[in-house]
This record gives C-alpha cells, sequence and structure tokens, in this order.
C-alpha cells in the first residue's frame, strides 16, 4: 500500500485578502505565498501596503476579505505562533534588565529555545552578557532585538527594517546573520528602505505599490523588469526639456550632472548631442535596484502600464 503524504503547507499564504481604511485602501485583493527557505524582502514606497502585509501575516490585524495562513494556520493560532519569530522597530523592555535577564526571560516562552549561548554567538552580544538594556547602544538593542526574535528557533521570521539607524559595520554584521539564518531552511520576510540590503539578501523581492504586487522575482529580475538605462552626461540640456523625450522615466541635476533613466538610451543621447554638441562626461549604463525600485513605483510608470492593459484588452 503506498502512502500519499500532502505537500508541506508554506509558511505564509495570503489568498484575495483586501484591507480598508475608511475610504482608504492599503491591500487589493493581494494574492501572496512565502516560499520556506529563502529571504523574501518586501518593498514599496510608504502607503504602499507592505506594513499592512505584515501586520495581517501576524495576526495583528485581520483581513477586511480573503484569507491568511501560516503553515496553512490562521496566524493567531498557538501552532503558528510558536513556530513563527518578530523583529518589529519598536520594542519596549524594561531598562533594569541585562542582557542575559532579557534571553533568559524570553527563553521561558517557548517549549524547545535555542541555547543561551547560541543566541548570544548568532546575535553578535558576545561581552554584552552583564550590560543593562538602558545602557545598550541603538545598535546593541537591534542585535538583542533580533536575539530575541529567535529564541524559539523560528522557521518564520519577520524583520522590520532591521537595521534601520546602524553603522555600516553593524549592518553588515546583521546580513551575516541574516545570510546564516536562510541557509539553516529558516524562512525569512525582511522590510528594508535600504535598497542594497535587499538587492544583497533576498532570494526573491515583492514590490508593493497601491495595495497591489507591482513586480515579483529575483533582485536580477526586478532589475531586468525595470529595464533602464541610466544616463549620466554634463549638458546644457535642461531636466524639463529630457522629461519631454519619449522613454524618458526621470531627469534630475546631481549637482553639476544631468542624471537620466530611460528605456531608449541611444534615442537620449542622440537627441541630446543634436541639442547640446558640447555636451560632455557622458556615461551610460545599467539600472541599479534603487534605478528599478524608481521606476516600478512611479505613478506614470503605472498609468502607462494600465494604459496598454487597456488598450490591449480593447
Amino acid at each position: 500500500m503506498r502512502l500519499i503524504t500532502q505537500p508541506a503547507a508554506a509558511p505564509v499564504e495570503l489568498t484575495g485578502v483586501s484591507k480598508r481604511y475608511e475610504k482608504v485602501t492599503a491591500l487589493d485583493s493581494l494574492d501572496l505565498t512565502i516560499e520556506a527557505g529563502k529571504v523574501t524582502s518586501v518593498l514599496g514606497p510608504n502607503g504602499a501596503g507592505k506594513t499592512t502585509a505584515i501586520k495581517l501575516m501576524l495576526g495583528i490585524l485581520r483581513p477586511d476579505a480573503g484569507s491568511v495562513q501560516l503553515f496553512g494556520l490562521p496566524p493567531t493560532s498557538r501552532s503558528a505562533r510558536t513556530r513563527t519569530g518578530a523583529m518589529m522597530q519598536i520594542s519596549a523592555l524594561p531598562a533594569t534588565l541585562t542582557v542575559i535577564e532579557l534571553i533568559d526571560l524570553f527563553r521561558t516562552y517557548y517549549a524547545q529555545p535555542l541555547e543561551r549561548s547560541e543566541l548570544v554567538e548568532i546575535a553578535g552580544l558576545q561581552d554584552l552578557e552583564r550590560r543593562l538594556y538602558g545602557k545598550l547602544s541603538g545598535g546593541q538593542k537591534q542585535r538583542l532585538a533580533f536575539a530575541l526574535s529567535i529564541c524559539g528557533n523560528p522557521d518564520l521570521l519577520f524583520m522590520d527594517e532591521p537595521t534601520v539607524g546602524l553603522d555600516v559595520e553593524t549592518r553588515r554584521s546583521f546580513w551575516q546573520s541574516i545570510r546564516s539564518l536562510a541557509q539553516r531552511g529558516k524562512s525569512i520576510v525582511l522590510t528594508t528602505h535600504y535598497l542594497e540590503e535587499a538587492d544583497a539578501l533576498s532570494d526573491r523581492i515583492v514590490v508593493l505599490h497601491h495595495g497591489a504586487i507591482r513586480a515579483d522575482g529575483t533582485p536580477h529580475q526586478i532589475k531586468s523588469e525595470a529595464s533602464s538605462r541610466r544616463i549620466r552626461c554634463v549638458t546644457l540640456v535642461r531636466p524639463d526639456e529630457v522629461l519631454a523625450l519619449e522613454g524618458v522615466r526621470s531627469a534630475r541635476f546631481d549637482r553639476a550632472v544631468l542624471e537620466i533613466l530611460c528605456s531608449d538610451a541611444e534615442s537620449v543621447v542622440r537627441t541630446l548631442l543634436d541639442r547640446d554638441p558640447g555636451l560632455r562626461d557622458l556615461e551610460i549604463g545599467g539600472a541599479g535596484i534603487e534605478d528599478a525600485f524608481m521606476s516600478l513605483t512611479s505613478d506614470d510608470t503605472v498609468n502607462q502600464n494600465n494604459s496598454t492593459r487597456q488598450q490591449e484588452v480593447a
């Protein structure tokens, strides 16, 4: 007799999820599945819906329509919660407890917590065990918050802006810790305003805009989807003149250098040279993650794509 096994449920699955705040639609029929063992970054400008999406995944909010499941269960179920960790931006911890006392306290919340020594090592808290929480620097508090979020050895970890305010060295150390968790097969959902962080860490990037998924893929795919080229040059041509050209997504001065994002670099450069034969210091390169993000979340780009879809349907 052959046993038939059901595939394991995805760590996170949002199906047709909508959430509104009075007249504002934060999420609009969102379908999103987070795959196991990967770092997934959820990006978007302010108001895109990413914070609402994370709060729904954590069970802090309930959807107005659709369903949210963690490991095939409601986010508020005990079984789902014991497999989930969260490192949020705001944490109120007693200033008079030491690092070790806080770690030991949080370990008591779980049936099979990670060892204290392992948590200290993963979070880089060596030599800080006896330090009072109130005496920690901002970066040290972030590292402690990270240790507390993984006390229960979670299969799924939410990290909301985990490196905000950290210096470059501490941020890089955090990156290494996140990578080590992913290598252990943990599923990590990351929100960050540092686009280079998402580029460096993510297996997958989901870009939200106006409550819907604007792009979804690997960092390389996201950058390719934007299909932008960056032009930099010193010229007398004004940004407003360049913005009127077909395929130009943005044009601005970076000090004395005109920086342009466009889909057809050859055509734009040809026009620039026609208008300013004295143009100099010309550089043409591919779009980076920041360029791709700006292109994908530009309302002009969204409206252009919507117009194209309407024409195709018509």
